[in-house]
């Protein structure tokens, strides 16, 4: 019966935006650190991998629009009943602050292409020119890159406390991993 399988397990689509921005934003983390370390005599493999992490951060917000559109359906198995009200309202909070930044990160990192001082296009994929849609400002540009950083490191550390909360809750027997991992109870 479908609702039952709503209450049990996630559906195939939220399972698989969910691994799909995890890897993503893993790999523009990745990318990121790479990327800023290079030295600008390396500047061809500088310039690609800046177009790479924002080809990500493009769609990982394209991901997470649709991820909060399914959840906006209300379909989500329901909470464990291992869980106390208070840990089932940390764990709203942090899903929250999760998807707060997973927007932020990316719309901040646009932000700070298009106001650069330096105009470099935003190539999508390598190829698809991306329209900015604010002009280069030296202002805005000193507010959001520092902003965009410190969001993005914050949505790693919050990333990986959320990886590590549901390894532990895992290994103590409750269904949550599973069910986000293969859809069963």
């Amino acid at each position: 019966m479908p609702g039952d399988e709503v209450a049990r397990g996630w559906t195939r689509a939220q399972r698989w935006t969910h691994w799909l921005t995890a890897a993503l934003v893993t790999a523009a983390i990745a990318v990121a650190v790479v990327m800023v370390r290079l030295p600008l005599s390396e500047l061809r493999q500088k310039f690609w991998l800046y177009q790479i992490h924002k080809s990500i951060g493009l769609i990982v917000l394209a991901i997470v629009l649709s991820r909060l559109a399914l959840r906006a359906t209300g379909r989500r198995p329901g909470w464990s009943d291992t869980l106390s009200a208070l840990r089932r309202r940390l764990a709203a909070g942090g899903h929250a602050t999760l998807y707060g930044l997973l927007v932020l990160v990316p719309t901040l990192g646009y932000l700070t292409a298009a106001s650069a001082p330096f105009q470099v296009p935003t190539l999508f994929l390598g190829v698809v020119a991306v329209p900015h849609v604010v002009a280069p400002d030296p202002t805005l540009y000193a507010l959001v890159r520092p902003g965009h950083v410190i969001a993005a490191t914050l949505l790693g550390v919050l990333a990986l406390g959320h990886a590590a909360i549901a390894i532990a809750a895992h290994r103590r027997g409750n269904p949550m991993l599973r069910r986000m991992w293969a859809g069963t109870a």
